[in-house]
């Protein structure tokens, strides 16, 4: 019984988990089909969204035989694909109708009238070329049926004014200005472009030699290859480059043509040091289509690509992207890299589907074309019978206000045209391509992008990482070099009849060699040595005419300009007129025409010469103080001295007289008071100074002449109708001209021998009384003849001495940093006093007039306060002694003051014959005579 009850119970339990089972199960599959309805509900929205939508058909024309159409047809589906699968509500789906246009303008244009015609596009994606864009956007604008082009980047087609064309793309015009900055940033003064000889390389050319000029830089020269020219003719133009100062080359063409180009640059030798080689976004944006057999041989070449921000959405595209083309077209083994065409025909893709939505779908009909002529109503000229669409002004209007970010940047329309944003300036080394910088029209070059972020700006000074040119040179190519013909620089040297000094011009028999040498040579040969690199050159003698009727100069100018010589080195002044036809360098002489004079007399020698080498002040101080030296010695002597016994006009000539004799140091009087002593003393050699400064003054009064210009003013020259002298072939002859000057006053000299000859003729002898030149020449007359002539006003403009080169010369800039370091360095003192150093006679005549000057008090005052000094305290000190002595008077109260200053006064006028010199005298006059001395014994 116990066993049935276990068994029941046991059976019990296993039928309770068995039914939990199956909750479980049910449960499970419960929540497994709701999981399914809802991924399945919008699916099934989505069909039924996309299969009530309206169709809008849309063209595309590409050319589908080459990767860039292949890439950029894959590029749009994927791009509609991702559009529509994020916005499943719109009401509209863009179908597209490709159409391969196999790189055929014609075939281009009928796939766009055959769209419109037959398909009735709402738009049209397309074309690849700028080429087969010209056709097409009038098509487009008759049709009024937009075009949306995403790789047509010629500027001319902006020209169209077509409201119908929306280029989403950047203008080629837009990177002329990083090309610029490039250019300026590393100094170049010329540049040669090489572009296709078509609609498409033509197109930039303009706008290129804008922004060059804009930057100082020249283009000397434009390289044009045609598409379909042989390698052949590639080498022969290269070659003709090759003969060419210039070595900075922009390249613009399309990738096929640039790599044969490349090829052949490579092979001839022009993709070593020295070159310079610049490709546009033509060839940079779509770098990684070309060969790497033909990237080898662009080594150091530098780029200019857009910049496409980098973003997780986009690295997720790429990665997508090479799935779908490997599916799209498996036959094809190497998957190129995604290019920014590709990227343009996605967001141009992107921005048509939001037009279209936008437009909406009232009227996606076409209306006959009307007025069309009778004969072509049953042509088949598609022009005549296009009809109109219209619904195309609405899509126009949504296109233009299209705005969004997309993968290759921001998406902005302005006026049917994408903004232009950031190149990315990369360097071709190692097969390969490194970023150096970027270039944007708020920040310029910069090293980084942040830089235009915080807007600070790279230490590097030219804002971009280290470049490696071609032939792997780490340093900046100059920008020119002497053409490979192995020609010399032709300097001209004109072959002048005076002023050698300047540029001389001879032959040496014994080595039939001629020879040039002056100041101007020498210059010349010093700033080529400071030149950073090496100039071969070779001088040319010149013949010029010498009249001053026409300046010699001039005609030297143009024959410059007309390539007779490659530079001129002579005295050859900066002006207006010559700068029309050379270029001229930094000068390298000081600057200014001024006037040369005889000098003459002012002064007629008299009687009271003796009377000028001092002043009126210094008279009248050295007599008051010969009055005062007087008074002292009186003070100091009268009480002691026996000299100055008698009455007070005695005593009074015998003080000026011995004030007086010291002038001429015959003062015999002896001395006896210590303080006279020392007065005298220091007064003697204040009268030894002035005495021995008054003698070499009036020396110079009388043997040096002082002298003044003959001449102060032109327009006094003028006035008397007398000559003035000028240079042969000289412009002054145009300023003395423009101061109405005849011909006849005009005296024309070629040295400085015959310039001193005029002036000793005079004008009344056919001489001259001035003459004008410029201050070089003047500074080399005056030289020689320092002692007879000098400058004086006016001083007119002039910019100095120049070297002379062809307009656009790259070594204009050059030459003027080397003059700079030439002139600043003692180089350029050595040449000056080698060719104008002056004689000893001039400096010597100098310090003879400045010595002639007359002499004032001002020389003198420290003398004169000394001896002013001493003279107070001797005379205080021997006064208070005397005082002290005699206190005894003064302190005797019996009398009145006035009593006692009388006779203290009496006292100090009579004698002391307690004084030392009266006792020894008195004593020697007692013993000299018995009877005195007999008489004073009594």
């Amino acid at each position: 019984m116990q066993q049935a009850l276990k068994l029941n119970e046991m059976r019990r339990k296993k039928g309770l988990g068995g039914g939990f089972r199956v909750v479980v199960v049910v449960i499970f599959l419960n929540i497994l089909l709701t999981a399914v309805a809802k991924v399945t509900e919008p699916l099934e929205e989505k069909e039924a969204a996309a299969a009530a939508a309206v169709k809008v058909k849309v063209g595309v024309v590409l050319d589908l035989n080459v990767i860039v159409g292949k890439m950029s047809l894959s590029c749009i589906s994927m791009a509609l694909a991702d559009f529509y699968a994020s916005r499943s509500y719109y009401k509209t789906r863009i179908i597209l109708n490709p159409i391969d246009s196999n790189g055929s303008v014609i075939r281009a244009a009928a796939a766009a009238l055959d769209l419109i015609k037959k398909v009735e596009v709402q738009a049209i994606i397309g074309p690849t070329s700028s080429m087969q864009a010209n056709f097409m956007i009038d098509i487009g604008d008759k049709a009024e049926v937009p075009i949306i082009s995403f790789s047509a980047t010629r500027p001319s087609l902006t020209s169209h004014r077509s409201s119908f064309f929306f280029r989403a793309a950047q203008n080629d015009s837009s990177q002329v200005k990083a090309i610029g900055a490039i250019v300026k940033t590393f100094k170049w003064r010329q540049v040669v472009p090489i572009y296709s000889d078509n609609e498409f390389g033509d197109g930039i050319i303009p706008d290129l030699i804008d922004a060059l000029q804009e930057v100082d830089t020249d283009v000397p020269y434009q390289s044009k290859i045609s598409p379909t020219a042989t390698d052949e003719q590639i080498s022969l133009e290269l070659y003709k480059l090759m003969t060419m100062q210039t070595r900075v080359f922009v390249v613009h063409m399309l990738a096929r043509d640039a790599s044969r180009l490349f090829a052949k640059a490579k092979e001839i030798g022009m993709m070593k040091e020295g070159y310079v080689w610049i490709i546009t976004d033509a060839i940079a944006n779509p770098l990684d289509l070309i060969e790497p057999s033909i990237l080898e041989s662009m080594q150091g070449v530098l780029g200019i690509r857009t910049h496409v921000p980098k973003s997780k959405r986009l690295e997720y595209f790429k990665l997508e992207w090479r799935k779908r083309f490997r599916r799209y077209y498996p036959t094809i083994e190497d998957i190129p890299e995604l290019n920014v065409f590709g990227l343009w025909a996605y967001d141009a893709a992107w921005a048509l589907a939001e037009a279209v939505e936008k437009a909406g779908t009232d009227n996606l009909k076409y209306k006959p074309a009307i007025n069309i002529p009778a004969m072509e109503m049953n042509s088949s000229n598609y022009l005549y019978s296009l009809g109109v669409n219209e619904n195309g002004v609405k899509l126009r209007d949504a296109l233009s206000k299209v705005s969004f970010k997309g993968l290759a940047g921001m998406f902005d329309l302005i006026n049917g045209e994408l903004e232009s944003s950031v190149f990315e300036i990369v360097n071709l080394v190692d097969n390969g391509r490194r970023n150096v910088g970027f270039w944007s029209v708020e920040s310029g070059l910069r090293r980084k992008l942040k830089d235009q972020l915080d807007g600070s700006r790279s230490r590097s000074t030219s804002g971009l990482r280290t470049i490696i040119w071609p032939g792997e040179a780490d340093f900046t190519p100059k920008g020119w070099e002497i053409p490979t013909n192995g020609k010399k620089l032709r300097v001209g040297v004109p072959i002048r009849s005076g002023f050698f000094e300047f540029v001389k011009v001879g032959f040496d028999p014994k080595t039939n060699e001629t020879k040039v040498s002056g100041y101007c040579i020498d210059v010349f040969k010093a700033v080529i040595e400071a030149l950073h690199y090496h100039v071969a050159y070779e001088f040319v003698p010149v013949s010029i005419a010498n009249s001053y009727i026409g300046s010699s100069y001039n005609s030297l100018a143009y024959r410059l300009f007309l390539g007779e010589f490659d530079a001129v080195v002579a005295d050859l002044t900066i002006r207006a007129n010559r700068s029309l036809y050379i270029d001229y360098t930094l000068p390298y002489t000081e600057s200014g025409v001024t006037m040369v004079v005889p000098m003459k007399s002012t002064r007629n020698k008299n009687a009271w010469e003796f009377i000028r080498p001092l002043t009126g002040q210094m008279w009248a101080l050295t007599g008051g103080f010969f009055l005062v030296i007087a008074l002292v010695v009186w003070i100091l002597e009268h009480r002691i001295n026996e000299e100055f016994d008698g009455s007070a006009l005695d005593q009074l000539c015998t003080s000026l007289w011995y004030s007086l004799s010291t002038m001429v140091f015959a003062h015999r009087d002896v001395t006896f008071n210590n303080w006279t002593r020392v007065v005298v003393i220091i007064w003697l050699f204040i009268v030894l100074v002035i005495t021995q400064s008054y003698t070499a003054s009036l020396a110079s009064l009388l043997t040096v002449q002082e002298l003044k210009p003959a001449v102060t003013d032109i327009n006094q020259l003028l006035k008397n109708g007398e000559n003035i002298g000028l240079q042969g072939g000289s412009f002054i002859y145009e300023i003395l001209k423009s101061l109405k000057f005849n011909d006849i006053q005009l005296k024309t000299y070629s040295s400085v021998e015959q310039m001193h000859e005029l002036f000793t003729k005079g004008s009344m002898n056919g001489g001259i009384s001035a003459a004008l030149d410029e201050i070089p020449y003047i500074n080399l007359f005056l030289a020689k003849y320092c002692s007879q002539y000098t400058t004086t006003e006016p001083t007119y403009k002039a910019e100095g001495f120049g070297f002379g080169f062809p307009i656009g010369s790259p070594l204009v800039p050059d030459i003027s940093r080397a003059i700079l370091q030439v002139t600043e360095s003692d180089r350029m003192r050595e040449i000056e006093n080698a060719w104008f150093q002056k004689p000893m006679d001039c400096s010597a005549s100098k310090a003879s007039e400045l010595s002639s000057s007359r002499l004032s008090p001002i020389s003198f005052w420290g003398l004169f306060m000394i001896i002013s000094v001493v003279s107070f305290v001797s005379c205080i000190s021997y006064i208070g002694k005397f005082l002290y002595d005699e206190r005894l008077v003064w302190l005797n109260v019996n009398h009145t003051i006035w009593a006692r200053i009388s006779r203290l006064f009496l006292m100090f006028m009579g004698r002391d014959l307690r004084a030392h010199p009266l006792r020894r005298r008195r004593r020697f006059i007692d013993n000299a005579n018995p009877v005195l001395r007999r008489n004073r014994s009594f």
